[in-house]
């Protein structure tokens, strides 16, 4: 036990201290980082530069406003647009259609169109015609000027029979809300509260299953590339006189294993970092996503599986970086363990919108599938609690099956050099080491 404890430290220590490990990190950390705070950037660099007229945004599209005869109409709509916290647009007064300055701006682009008011049949009514160049001008634009003629004409006919309080309570228009329901569950399953859990949830299964994946990939590397450039350059034969290699084999296991713990450390750091920023709180709040309504059965039987699935993926790995002799052949031998890990990594992704399929089912059972599968059953599908423990079972089995036919196989493999030796050669070799 001392030994295996002296053989994870090494590991990690030298592991962590490379350059590879440093700038993968960094890397990585500084990619999250830049993707959470995009539309903050974009803001920054598309926002206010104070030359599209008082203090409007210059993205915010300016339309011509010609008032004519509607002095009292055009007042009551630029206050309607003035009054709304995020504008859709912005308006420049004309006097007449045949302004000059109206067919400048609009041909240099300062303006998008112009709206031009006039009265309707009974005389009090406000009506508007919008001339642009784009007959079809975007819908946010449309609906602000249609609301606030609304308010105007309600304003002419109402006069001071009401409060404004009361006319902008007229004016705004009555909201459906949507919500969902089930029939097969019992009747508070549709509920805003279950939604929202159910986006969460759907957030962290999709994380889960991309951070399994490429946990797999680069420690499962990791660790066929230590075991073969130590065989590679003959440090092998001096190890395995002094530790037995099972010892060997399950502590650079381990060692690389709190390795890939305290990479996803650092990123569950910079993740939590960048979502207290003011600005992502903020977005946050706005899109009503509780991270306190994920189901806690996700996090704790994904963390079991990542961790199962982990130690099934890499003694596999460990196994077939034993057997061959040169770090250049080493891609090459690697292929099917990538491609059974891309088969998993697949089948949940593409599964996401249908958890409770066979396919998922059937996978949810096979070891090398499960860790995933299984995080997205119980995340986003329908499964009894004896499936999980069954799935449990098998991958500990499989663990314990794969983890001591690697061993027979590290055993001898660390000392045939030359040509990658067959499966009978294998066989042969390992009849003769006993674990």
């Amino acid at each position: 036990m001392n030994k295996l404890g002296t053989i994870i430290g090494f590991t990690y220590k030298q592991k962590a201290k490379t350059k590879a490990f440093k700038i993968t990190t960094l890397v990585l950390a500084i990619l999250m980082t830049i993707g959470m705070n995009i539309p903050y950037v974009i803001d920054m660099f598309a926002g206010n530069d104070g030359e599209s007229g008082g203090n409007a945004p210059a993205d915010i599209p300016a339309i011509g406003l010609v008032v004519g005869e509607q002095q009292e109409s055009a007042q009551a709509l630029e206050e309607f647009v003035a009054s709304q916290q995020v504008p859709a647009l912005r308006f420049i007064s004309y006097e007449q259609a045949d302004a000059p300055e109206l067919k400048t701006d609009l041909a240099d682009e300062v303006i998008e169109g112009y709206v031009e008011l006039h009265a309707a049949g009974d005389g009090t009514t406000p009506m508007a015609t919008y001339y642009a160049e784009d007959a079809n001008p975007s819908p946010a634009v449309m609906t602000t000027i249609q609301t606030g003629l609304q308010n105007a004409k309600t304003k002419s006919i109402v006069q001071d029979a009401l409060s404004p309080e009361q006319i902008e309570a007229i004016s705004v228009p009555a909201v459906v809300d949507v919500q969902e329901v089930s029939v097969e569950e019992d009747a508070a399953a549709g509920s805003g509260a279950d939604v929202e859990s159910a986006a969460v949830d759907y957030v962290f299964v999709y994380v889960l299953m991309i951070l399994f994946f490429f946990s797999i990939i680069m420690t499962g590397n990791m660790i066929a590339s230590e075991i073969t450039a130590e065989k590679s350059s003959r440090i092998m034969e001096i190890l395995i006189t002094s530790v037995s290699p099972l010892t060997q084999m399950f502590g650079k296991i381990i060692g690389i294993f709190l390795l890939s713990l305290t990479q996803i450390g650092i990123f569950g750091l910079v993740i939590f970092g960048n979502l207290m920023l003011p600005h992502n709180i903020e977005l946050l709040r706005s899109i009503d996503i509780d991270l306190s309504t994920m189901n806690l059965d996700v996090l704790i039987y994904g963390f079991l599986f990542y961790i199962l699935g982990f130690f099934l993926y890499a003694v596999l790995f460990a196994a077939i970086g034993s057997i061959v002799s040169r770090t250049e052949e080493l891609g090459q031998a690697l292929t099917p363990m990538t491609m059974l890990s891309l088969v998993a990594f697949y089948i949940g992704i593409f599964s996401l919108s249908t958890p409770n399929s066979l396919l998922v089912q059937i996978s949810s059972f096979v070891p090398f599938t499960s860790p995933t599968v299984m995080i997205l059953r119980i995340g986003m599908g329908e499964i009894a609690v004896w499936e999980i423990w069954v799935s449990l079972i098998l991958l500990v089995a499989s663990i314990l099956v794969f983890g001591w036919l690697s061993a027979k196989i590290y055993r001898t493999g660390v000392l045939m050099y030359g040509k990658r030796p067959s499966i009978k050669e294998l066989r042969k070799a390992m009849k003769a080491y006993k674990i």
